[in-house]
């Protein structure tokens, strides 16, 4: 295994993320995407604050406030414990990953602003959907108060807006100047 070049720290933010193996998908159909959550509250549990996620049928996103001191460990063992399961499930054998999670340090409070944007319109990105509230495995839902979701905790970003509209019209304004900021925080 490789070692990681961003060292997980308890008390910063990150954006963790991943994708298949030769970009193949790691989610086949709705049951992968609500167990996958289940095992993200299993194994993370008191461990960190989910600020927002988008699972996408080939990758994930998480941007998250890390507690623990045993992180990487725990998402050895999650991402571990998925691909048997989807092994096991769909008689594949193999990596289901493209390797080890990325990790991303949020170097300010505008960085995990912008990054929340990216993520929540990464299924609009990807063309998905057409508006990001139709993706129904993100935390947007959340944000805009269609979901009376548990795992996100969106407060962090909805508190630096007057009312959940405004970071609505947040996400529909993005402008490929946008991504600027965000580039080095992103898929490779």
């Amino acid at each position: 295994m490789t070692r990681r070049t961003t060292q997980i720290v308890a008390g910063n933010y990150y954006h963790i993320y991943n994708r298949g193996n030769q970009r193949d998908r790691i989610f086949f159909e709705r049951e992968n995407y609500l167990y996958f959550l289940r095992k993200i509250r299993q194994y993370f549990r008191d461990a960190v604050v989910v600020i927002c996620y988008c699972l996408m049928p080939n990758h994930f996103h998480f941007l998250l406030l890390v507690l623990c001191d045993d992180f990487s460990r725990r998402m050895q063992n999650l991402s571990n414990s998925y691909a048997k399961s989807i092994n096991k499930r769909y008689n594949r054998v193999g990596h289901l990953f493209q390797g080890n999670f990325k990790a991303k340090l949020i170097s300010n409070d505008a960085v995990l602003l912008h990054l929340t944007r990216y993520i929540h319109l990464n299924p609009v990105f990807g063309k998905l959907v057409r508006r990001a509230e139709d993706w129904e495995f993100s935390s947007y839902r959340e944000y805009i108060g269609l979901r009376k979701g548990t795992l996100p905790e969106p407060d962090v970003i909805l508190d630096q807006f007057k009312e959940f509209r405004e970071y609505q019209e947040f996400i529909v304004s993005y402008q490929e100047e946008h991504f600027e900021m965000i580039k080095e925080y992103v898929l490779e």
